[in-house]
């Protein structure tokens, strides 16, 4: 079987396509380097001993797109392709809203024309906004989000959510938290484009001297120590959910035509507590800021993910110390 990454040079997809691999799939990449470079595809052809092609092409040429499907006999899409920083986006929502939506229907217009029967679609917890419960689950209603970037995620579920009632594909929307840490083998981990804008790499960055502060942005949000309060979720953990999701619908398992799910961990962690975790991991005291709210944060948010832990039989294996220390190893390799 075939799995067609889009964005696999980038953080989460390479770590999916070493997954997939070590999982016995073959996989072909398309990311026109916009955000990333070659470093992680080198890891994980170190990782698996697999040369993995990618296309450098923009999912926003149709044509340029559709050409990689006439080559190859594509059996499974999983679709990360996209930017996505928050502030960024609150700066150049029209950045976003053209990169993230014309790549995606461009890579649903193909999967229809070549009749690709399985489809995985990164969303994000993005999409809850401000949910009037901090714990949520898939059925929680979703608030207007907080950036354009969240806003992208909102209308890319619905796209697919609108085409999956008259397809014969299958769909799995998977709703993951807070991306963080690295392969405990350090060969490939998070490459921040420019200033890195998640907590985890702009903690590993100051405490490596790379960036020259760290700040926390908002502490007298209504949490237990006034900072914001995220899910994190390790990495391989969430690259494997999307193997797992692979193999279910290429095995037929999945009956309903489109399936959202959330992967967290389940466990809220406030900023100002990963950074103190983080000094015990590491033995390095933080000398970090404190600024004002910063526009597009959203104050709560984690995972009931009862439902994937079912419907895939995913459990995570790391918690925030492995994220933390493999984090940190990460930067240290660098």
């Amino acid at each position: 079987m075939t799995i067609l990454v889009t964005g696999g040079c980038g953080y989460i997809g390479s770590h999916t396509i070493n997954d997939l691999i070590q999982n016995g799939y073959d996989v072909i990449s398309v990311d026109n380097n916009s955000r990333s470079g070659n470093q992680l595809l080198d890891g994980v052809q170190k990782l698996t001993g697999k040369a993995i092609k990618n296309y450098k092409v923009d999912l926003c040429d149709f044509e340029a797109t559709r050409k990689i499907f006439e080559v190859h006999k594509v059996d499974g899409i999983i679709h990360f392709a996209a930017f996505k920083s928050v502030d960024e986006s609150v700066k150049y929502p029209l950045l976003y809203f053209q990169n993230n939506l014309v790549s995606q229907i461009n890579i649903l217009r193909c999967a229809e024309e070549f009749n690709v029967q399985h489809f995985v679609f990164s969303s994000s917890c993005s999409v809850y906004g401000n949910a009037d419960i901090s714990l949520v689950t898939e059925d929680t209603p979703l608030q207007k989000p907080e950036s354009p970037y969240g806003r992208t995620k909102q209308i890319g579920e619905e796209m697919i959510n609108d085409i999956a009632k008259n397809a014969s594909a299958r769909f799995i929307l998977l709703r993951y938290f807070n991306p963080a840490g690295a392969h405990p083998s350090s060969v490939i981990g998070e490459v921040p484009f420019g200033k890195p804008s998640n907590l985890i790499p702009a903690i590993t960055q100051f405490a490596a001297g790379k960036i020259p502060a760290l700040k926390v942005y908002g502490t007298d949000y209504d949490t237990r120590d006034g900072s914001c309060i995220r899910d994190f979720v390790h990495v391989c953990d969430i690259a494997h959910a999307h193997t797992l999701a692979i193999d279910k619908l290429i095995g037929g398992e999945i009956k309903t035509n489109s399936l959202i799910l959330n992967l967290g961990t389940g466990n809220g962690v406030t900023v100002l507590e990963a950074i103190k975790a983080f000094e015990k991991i590491s033995g390095k005291k933080l000398d970090y800021g404190l600024a004002g709210r910063r526009p597009g944060d959203v104050v709560a948010v984690y995972a009931n993910n009862d439902k994937a832990r079912k419907i895939l039989n995913w459990t995570p294996q790391f918690d925030i110390h492995d994220i933390l220390k493999t984090a940190w190893d990460w930067e240290l390799s660098l």
